[in-house]
């Protein structure tokens, strides 16, 4: 199973249990245990996954952090659990502490659905005080899992998540900001795209307007943004059903064989029919399941049908309603016998 599909049932799992989770040591077994396991760590190997690990500071003693993930005998990421219920921000200066004593490069501090990965961007050995990736498990976005796949066991690389986590961390609080200003615009936010368009004096009356005018193209942009990632995403949609509706008939088409005796059995019945109708209007179709002979290769002026797949061979007959009806051949020139339903069946179609 792949991580998206992992965390969609870790989800799952959270929203089913979580008001049966009443303490901080069901939270970890409940939710941040299956959330390591996720990642392909071994909880059961206390080589791998060690509970418990001791995190002393100076003089401080039997300070210990929820679980420490080891590879190479090295630390690679300590984790400090909380109840599911509680607020992260007032528990991150007991994750800087721990941070500080260990050799590992990255903290994770959650609750079992928010998730918070911190390493030490600004002061090396010093725990930053924002987190470079910040998420909720039950509404992981699509380029976050990504993010999350580069913490897993087989794909963990410290260089490679560093040299990406600050670019995270600063994205994330500029989207932040931008969010805001887009939200409620600052008066230098205004400012600045203002003295672009507008060449005379930003006095009060003109930033109040540009304000409004700053506001108003934020949320244009994002709407059309929205409306244009919408529109590409029902092309692809519609593409994709396309693609697949055509895919099916090349699989089932390359799966029919047209046999020499259904071959045979089609050139007595034009034989038959040709009397009053044009040869060029009599077509077979075969499928997986029968041969059918049909007027103007119209699947829904259908003549007759060939069933020769089982061991017996039946000549299927329709009448006006299109209500088959099958009749046991003892041999192909048995058809011959079926002369007047054929020429029948032609008159259905106003022939």
């Amino acid at each position: 199973m792949d991580l998206q599909n992992q965390l969609k049932g870790l989800a799952d799992k959270i929203e089913q249990l979580k008001d049966r989770i009443e303490t901080e040591e069901s939270t970890k077994h409940a939710f941040v245990m299956p959330f390591i396991a996720l990642l392909g760590y071994d909880t059961y190997n206390p080589l791998e996954v060690v509970p418990e690990f001791t995190a002393d500071l100076g003089l401080k003693k039997g300070e210990k952090v929820d679980y420490a993930i080891f590879q190479d005998e090295v630390p690679i990421l300590i984790i400090e659990c909380k109840n599911w219920r509680q607020d992260l921000n007032v528990h991150n200066s007991q994750l800087f502490r721990y941070f500080h004593v260990t050799k590992t490069r990255f903290a994770l501090l959650t609750n079992g659905i928010e998730y918070r990965f911190y390493t030490d961007l600004e002061n090396t050995n010093k725990m930053d005080e924002k987190p470079f990736l910040e998420f909720n498990i039950c509404e992981v976005k699509e380029n976050t899992i990504h993010e999350i796949a580069k913490f897993h066991k087989s794909n963990f690389d410290v260089d490679k998540i560093l040299s990406n986590a600050s670019s995270l961390k600063y994205i994330k609080e500029l989207k932040r900001y931008l969010g805001q200003e887009f939200k409620e615009p600052s008066p230098d936010f205004v400012r600045l795209f203002a003295s672009q368009v507008y060449s005379g004096r930003l006095t009060e009356k003109v930033m109040a307007e540009f304000t409004e005018l700053v506001q108003k193209a934020a949320s244009q942009i994002i709407s059309e943004k929205v409306s244009d990632r919408l529109n590409s995403a029902l092309h692809k949609e519609a593409e994709v059903r396309q693609q697949e509706e055509h895919e099916p008939e090349e699989e089932e088409d390359s799966k029919i064989v047209t046999t020499e005796e259904e071959m045979e059995a089609y050139r007595i019945v034009v034989a038959i029919l040709r009397r009053k109708i044009p040869v060029n209007r009599i077509a077979l179709r075969d499928t997986q399941s029968y041969c059918g002979v049909l007027l103007d290769d119209n699947n829904r002026k259908p003549l007759c049908r060939f069933h020769f797949n089982g061991s017996n061979k039946y000549l299927g007959l329709l009448d006006q309603d299109k209500k088959e009806t099958r009749h046991l051949l003892e041999s192909l020139d048995a058809i011959y016998s079926y002369e007047e339903q054929l020429l029948e069946a032609v008159g259905y179609y106003g022939e």
